[in-house]
């Protein structure tokens, strides 16, 4: 079985090494030739990605979409969300009505506010598309630290074939058919992660945290519901389990953005940051204000934190807000 993942990130990385403890053909797929000339020159350790991590030899890297996707029984797309519609269109060519292509990205496109298994189904000549989201930090992963995932696909065979490549003793996978509600709670949660953060950064405790992660879990299973998917996916992995992580720790690039709002940076800060560091919350706040507008869902917390963000509001207004909050 070929396997082939797109996307050299950490998160990618930390995907690979997994998947090479069950299987010997594995080759990652990257655009620039810096990192792929980097990568074989330090020995197949990716310094800048996962410092002191070294991938296991069975996994190849290329610059080549034929040579990565060819002939793949499985992809994982592990991009930002906003390159997952053009890599659809790249590798199209290559693909099967037998292929599985699995995405591990959270969000929903800037643009149009699709979710990215919609772009997917639209785009590829295969319909074993899945999403695979959960707490999972990627050094927390490679490490080989115990983690749980929530693979969502349609098909229950290609649910099947994921788990049966990727689960180990490390890491495990439970299955569901709700793709939308998956991916809601992969997009929302950095969006409120931006507001715990903030939370900290104004000096407040682990308890008025707490407070908004309650009230949020409320808001996005009403939101999930709205939109058709399973209320009850808020329980799992992808939702309250990676909430948690991801309003709780400094690992979280969207939590430490938040930290800097609530400590009243600068604009000329809060510029630097998101020019320095990718804030997947920044981008997918845009597309859900965008997308609950046009659906005419209400959703005042996504409301006041897209204020706070895009519209410089007082991060003070936040704990009024959890206060008085219905």
């Amino acid at each position: 079985m070929k396997i082939s993942l797109i996307g050299t990130g950490a998160y990618g990385v930390a995907m690979a090494s997994m998947l090479s403890k069950k299987n010997k053909n594995i080759i990652m797929w990257t655009e620039s030739q810096k990192t792929y000339d980097k990568y074989v020159s330090d020995g197949y350790v990716i310094k800048d990605v996962l410092p002191g991590f070294e991938l296991p030899s069975n996994i190849k890297l290329t610059t080549s979409y034929d040579e990565a996707c060819n002939g793949a029984d499985i992809i994982f797309i592990m991009s930002a969300a906003q390159f997952v519609g053009s890599i659809c269109k790249e590798i199209n060519n290559y693909i099967t009505k037998n292929t599985i292509v699995c995405i591990a990205s959270k969000g929903i496109e800037n643009n149009s506010c699709k979710f990215l298994s919609d772009i997917a189904y639209e785009t590829l000549k295969t319909k074993n598309i899945a999403i695979i989201s959960g707490p999972s930090f990627a050094i927390d992963m490679a490490q080989g630290n115990p983690v749980g995932l929530t693979i969502a696909s349609r098909s229950k065979k290609t649910r099947q074939d994921i788990i049966k490549v990727l689960a180990n003793d490390t890491l495990k996978l439970r299955e569901t058919r709700d793709l939308i509600g998956v991916q809601i709670c992969g997009s929302v949660k950095n969006i409120i992660a931006l507001a715990a953060g903030m939370i900290n950064g104004m000096g407040y405790p682990e308890s008025t945290q707490s407070f908004l992660i309650t009230e949020s879990l409320h808001d996005i299973k009403a939101l999930i519901a709205a939109l058709g998917g399973n209320p009850k996916t808020i329980t799992s992995f992808a939702g309250v389990g990676d909430l948690l992580l991801t309003c709780t720790s400094t690992k979280s690039r969207n939590y430490s953005f938040g930290n800097i709002i609530g400590q009243g940076a600068t604009k000329e800060e809060k510029e630097k940051y998101l020019s320095d560091t990718t804030v997947e919350g920044y981008y997918t706040l845009k597309s859900i204000y965008k997308l609950i507008k046009n659906k005419k869902i209400k959703m005042p917390i996504i409301d006041l934190i897209y204020k706070i963000i895009m519209k410089d509001e007082e991060p003070q207004s936040l704990i009024k807000f959890l206060i008085n909050k219905k």
